[in-house]
């Protein structure tokens, strides 16, 4: 059984997470394997105490390469599911994604 604290394992911070969560409130997190919407909304609005407003998962597959000599499929980057989560309008923003203050 997950608990609340599995659920989250660390925020992605690209450019386009950073884009999105300055302008729309939105902020994107890797999450357990077995986790589903209501189990990421539960976790973030607990730990965080803010007000969700709306969670999308993906599953973000594999990336693959090949080798150079015998052309060959090689796996580079294991998947993993990923969760964007939407906060409510009056609520703050979460402090993992300031940057350097």
């Amino acid at each position: 059984m997950i608990t609340i604290y599995d659920v989250l394992i660390r925020p992605l911070v690209t450019e386009k997470s950073n884009r999105s969560s300055s302008k729309m409130g939105q902020y994107t997190f890797q999450v357990a394997e077995g986790a589903t919407r209501s189990m990421v909304k539960d976790a973030l609005e607990t730990l965080f105490d803010v007000t969700v407003e709306r969670v999308n998962i993906l599953n973000v597959p594999a990336k693959r390469g090949r080798r150079a000599r015998s052309r060959r499929l090689l796996v580079r980057r294991p998947s993993y599911k990923k969760a964007v989560v939407t906060l409510a309008a009056g609520s703050k923003t979460l402090d993992i994604f300031e940057g350097v203050q």
